[in-house]
């Protein structure tokens, strides 16, 4: 019986001894949950805290751009938090003490957000991209030449034929500048009376490029010459910049008639003094700069100007090829069009001479033609109009989100014809304030015919630049700078694949001519990889380039010129249509090979437009984690 008692003594004595480990082992599980989820907590409170940071150095970015070019914040329609106080009535420095300023800040804001750590995602999407924009306003070390250009990056000659301040502050003035008030008239006029301290700044940066014998083409120059004498050549009141007010003041209520005269006369003398005076010191400056100017047409010529295009090839090219590699793409390509462009003209009858010659041809056939007259140009942008209104409504088959904003067609200012690219698209306001703008060139009815103007269109509207653009400025979750991106070879890529996919939807079914239009389109993409790799690699001659164009590439001799002018001045951005839209190519087919019938052109589409624009190989990134993702969800 003691023996029993003891046995059960020792028993008990063990289960207490087992409550009491199993009490402690209780406790210590929770004490580590608890330390776990501390840790947990302090590692989200970290990465809450690191995201406020990183929030902020991106605002600071933005901030940077634009307060420096505050013009281009009223084309946004930002907020004077982002832009600085007053900004509606300032015209922005380019000074060659505020170039460094805004290319050294970029440096350094870049430095600050490389140190700082982010999870996998979306978060470590915004550091890539943000630092590569970052990096595309800095500009390069090896170059201080030229200005930094809110969508072109670091472009190399300040005053020029096509773009540059003195072409793109006055156009954002008068196209978006604000007037539903005294207050706004008061800034506008503001604006017109900054004039002189705007050009000046613009001055002292080109003399500071030529000190650097950075001087650009002669024939630059005198197109430039030709471009400011006419902006400053109508009598002022028939100026766009005195037109604008005087056609928005009667709309504004709180105006009498007499203070409305009032600041009309003051518009006319600011005009008048700051603007023109300005303009006509300049026009006397390119001249005497002529005698200086270089005779050769590609950026080769410049100093370290082998080393600029090459930088300029992987900046705006988006591709680490060679440039004798692009060349060679872009001769390749222009064969393989050029064989389907035989095919087709051949069916409509079209048989005698190069696919060139018979184009041109047909460009020269009054069938395809709009009355060179006010009302043919009225029908040509009605039918661009029409032609929106009919394909937006379909895109609905391979998109699932649309854009919120609107789009107008608009034919270019008679003073920017010239110059001017056949079709061009300008953004829309963030607030919606201001539409996207397609602008269609009417310098040369020839240079327009009528199996052209679809592709055109998609291209420049919908689905392409508007399509594209205004969803990215639509995505109020990036950061503004992301919203605003310009990736060139990602953007001109994608419009590029917008005319292929309007053929792929059965926009060209019953309208072979329309296709003609639309493989000549391509062709011209194709011909701008040689002539670009032409001009500033092989050392090309314009005339070279130009006889290129006309006799290969089947473009009339205006267009040409403008072309090959362009491209002078903006090496390597050519090359992003042909360059991504081949990328883009050959995303979609990796996509359908590897998801096979799971594929959706919707899901791909939002892919590579809902994440925002980045550069191509933050894109196969993007897409790649989505269909590895998509193949992980069919397995499970």
């Amino acid at each position: 019986m003691r023996t029993v008692m003891y046995i059960m003594l020792i028993l008990g004595l063990c289960a207490c001894q087992q409550d009491d480990e199993s009490s402690v082992s209780d406790q210590q599980n929770k004490a580590d949950k608890d330390t776990v989820q501390q840790q947990v907590q302090i590692s989200d409170t970290k990465q809450d805290m690191m995201a406020d940071v990183l929030s902020s150095l991106y605002q600071q970015s933005a901030q940077n751009l634009l307060k420096t070019r505050p013009t281009y914040a009223t084309v946004l329609g930002v907020d004077e938090g982002l832009a600085g106080e007053d900004f509606q009535s300032k015209l922005g420095d380019y000074s060659p003490a505020a170039e460094v300023q805004l290319r050294n800040r970029f440096r350094e804001l870049n430095k600050r957000i490389e140190v700082k750590q982010v999870e996998q995602g979306q978060a470590a999407e915004n550091k890539a991209v943000m630092m590569h924009l970052n990096r595309y306003y800095a500009g390069s070390d090896d170059f201080s030449i030229g200005y930094i250009d809110p969508w072109m990056g670091l472009s190399p000659f300040i005053v020029n034929q096509i773009n540059g301040p003195l072409i793109d502050v006055p156009n954002q003035i008068v196209t978006n500048q604000p007037l539903q008030s005294e207050a706004d008239v008061l800034a506008y006029i503001a604006r017109l009376e900054a004039f002189d301290g705007f050009v000046q700044s613009v001055v002292a940066k080109l003399d500071a490029d030529v000190s650097q014998d950075w001087i650009p083409p002669k024939v630059i120059v005198e197109q430039a010459i030709k471009g400011l004498e006419s902006f400053v050549a109508p009598a002022v009141q028939e100026h766009p910049l005195y037109q604008r007010l005087s056609k928005e003041l009667p709309q504004i209520s709180e105006l009498s008639a007499e203070r409305r005269d009032d600041l009309l006369a003051q518009a006319e003398q600011a005009i008048e003094q700051n603007v023109y005076g300005s303009y006509g010191l300049l026009i006397h400056l390119q001249q005497q700069l002529l005698t200086k100017a270089r005779p050769e047409a590609g950026i080769w010529a410049q100093p370290n100007g082998a080393a600029y295009y090459r930088e300029a090839v992987k900046t705006l090219g988006d591709t680490d090829l060679t440039p004798d590699a692009i060349h060679q793409v872009g001769l390749d390509e222009v064969e393989r069009i050029n064989a389907e462009l035989d095919t087709l003209l051949k069916s409509q009858g079209y048989e005698e001479g190069s696919v060139s010659e018979r184009i041109i041809a047909i460009n020269h056939n009054s069938d395809y033609l709009y009355a060179d007259s006010e009302q043919g140009r009225l029908n040509l942008i009605a039918d661009l109009n029409r032609y929106i209104d009919e394909f937006t409504p379909k895109l609905a088959e391979v998109f699932n989100q649309s854009p919120p904003y609107g789009i107008e067609v608009r034919k270019f200012p008679k003073s920017r014809e010239a110059s001017a690219p056949g079709g061009m698209y300008s953004s829309p306001s963030i607030d919606g304030s201001q539409p996207g703008i397609y602008w269609i060139n009417l310098r040369d009815i020839k240079a327009v015919p009528t199996f052209e103007m679809k592709t055109l269109t998609y291209h420049e509207a919908n689905p392409g630049h508007h399509w594209q653009i205004a969803l990215n400025l639509a995505q109020a979750d990036l950061p503004l700078l992301r919203r605003i991106a310009s990736f060139n070879a990602y953007s001109e890529g994608w419009a590029l694949y917008s005319e292929l996919l309007a053929k792929e939807m059965g926009q060209y079914k019953d309208d072979v001519m329309g296709d003609v239009g639309r493989l000549k389109a391509e062709l011209f993409r194709a011909v701008r990889l040689v002539v670009d790799t032409g001009l500033h690699h092989k050392k090309w001659s314009r005339e070279q380039a130009i006889d290129y164009m006309k006799t290969v590439g089947a473009v009339v001799e205006s267009d040409a010129v403008a072309e090959v002018e362009r491209y002078m001045v903006w090496p390597g951005q050519a090359l992003g249509y042909k360059l991504g839209m081949i990328e883009m190519l050959k995303l979609r087919q990796f996509t359908q090979q590897q998801l096979g019938e799971a594929f959706s052109l919707k899901d791909f589409h939002d892919w590579v437009l809902m994440g925002g624009a980045v550069p191509m190989a933050l894109l196969n990134q993007r897409v790649n984690k989505a269909v590895a993702d998509g193949l992980e969800n069919e397995i499970e």
